[in-house]
């Protein structure tokens, strides 16, 4: 961390790395969020088969918009002291506009359009603008520009969500809306550059490289407890039905399957993360790429849990083959993501993570005969692939020494 500021609105060394109550209050907004996500892609799998490829589009540029939001937020509070009244009305800001957010998330791309579009403008807008009231328009030291910044490209992108969500039910929608959030994406990684406000030097400010790793920890875990409400949602849905051995086995797959994630995620890279930033040259950079690399991971877990509410609703029936987008394809996203965060915390890829990638890809190659198989097997097959990962983890750590990080950055 940087030398200590004298600003109170920045973090010091004697400042918390712990995440507040109100950062984890935020979280259950989250909670909430990705099972809205994770419900409209089940319907997404189950509805018009024609048409998949377009609602998956949308329904991920809803969690790629909510996302943004979460990890911007994460962001702020690892820049700013988040004890702060200023800071502390900026999240309240976020917790209220973020409800409205997903609530309206299963019909962003219907009825609810307009209101999903404004309520995230008013997260954009409304935190910036709270922001500036509690501290009088005082500009924060280091980088008195950002929040005109972000005022800046907000007002940019205002006019697509906008026009996107008075369009209606219609391909314009999903252009408008995709170009927006690509430029929302876009201002954040490179520091929101405006004209004769230049840009965010990342790194400027002081940085709690701890707090952000253990935010990003915090958020894959909420994950991970949303596939664990999904499919017990879905086991305990049908009365009288439940405990059948079929659905019985998928449900024993799915748990089994989450607790593999959760053990190849902190299996070394997540547990070891705070230290990786930390130590890394450019601690900001790696912050700021691992947003990237857990965004994979979490969108890799939402579309696992979709794969396992699809087998324990249908353990022996007819495979369509785009349900294997989700039972192959959750795990196998996954992989990816932890192969690349695997890079930025250690500077390698363990053989595994491709091994595993490779038999899923495999698996997913083969839909004529896949398809011919029950879903319950075919989910079994997935949750053998990362059973094989972790057990190769365990086999390589055992009687090692603890590998440290070594971040490339």
């Amino acid at each position: 961390m940087a030398d200590t500021p004298i600003d109170p609105l920045l973090r010091t060394e004697a400042s918390s790395q712990r995440a507040t109550f109100l950062e984890l209050f935020l979280d259950l907004v989250f909670v909430f969020a990705l099972t809205r996500v994770s419900q409209r892609l089940v319907e997404d799998f189950t509805s018009n088969q024609r048409i998949l490829l377009a609602e998956a589009g949308q329904t991920l540029v809803l969690f790629l918009v909510l996302w943004f939001i979460w990890a911007s937020t994460a962001w702020a509070t690892s820049t700013l002291e988040p004890e702060t009244l200023a800071v502390q009305g900026v999240v309240v800001v976020t917790v209220v506009c973020s409800m409205v957010v997903a609530v309206a998330v299963p019909e962003g791309f219907g009825d609810r359009g307009l209101i999903f579009a404004g309520a995230y403008l008013a997260v954009q807008f409304g935190r910036v603008g709270f922001f500036l009231l509690a501290t009088r328009g005082r500009s924060v030291p280091g980088d008195p520009g950002t929040p005109r910044r972000v005022l800046f490209w907000a007002g940019v992108t205002a006019l697509p969500w906008l026009v996107g969500g008075l369009a209606g039910e219609n391909a314009l929608r999903g252009v408008l809306w995709s170009v927006a959030v690509a430029v929302d994406y876009l201002g954040f990684t490179l520091g929101w550059p405006t004209p004769r406000l230049g840009r965010a030097h990342y790194g400027g400010q002081p940085f709690a490289g701890e707090h952000l790793a253990e935010r990003y920890q915090q958020f894959l875990l909420i994950a991970l407890g949303e596939l664990i409400l999904v499919t017990g949602i879905s086991f305990s849905s049908t009365e009288g039905a439940a405990f059948t051995p079929a659905r019985s086995a998928a449900l024993g797959l799915a748990l089994l399957t989450t607790v593999l994630l959760w053990r190849i995620y902190f299996y070394r890279a997540g547990h070891v993360l705070p230290n990786a930033i930390i130590q890394a040259r450019d601690p900001t950079r790696l912050g700021l790429a691992a947003a990237y690399t857990h965004l994979v991971m979490i969108a890799g877990i939402v579309l696992t849990g979709v794969g396992f509410e699809l087998s324990i609703t249908h353990p022996f029936g007819h495979i369509v083959p785009a349900w294997l987008i989700a039972i192959l394809g959750g795990p196998a996203l996954f992989l990816a993501g932890r192969a690349g965060f695997e890079f930025q915390v250690f500077g390698r890829v363990s053989w595994t993570r491709v091994a595993g990638l490779v038999l899923l890809a495999a698996s997913a190659v083969l839909v004529p005969v896949t398809r011919r198989l029950p879903l319950l097997t075919v989910a079994g097959i997935t949750a053998a692939v990362l059973l094989g990962v972790a057990l190769s983890d365990l086999r390589r750590a055992w009687g090692q020494t603890p590998e440290q990080p070594a971040p490339p950055v």
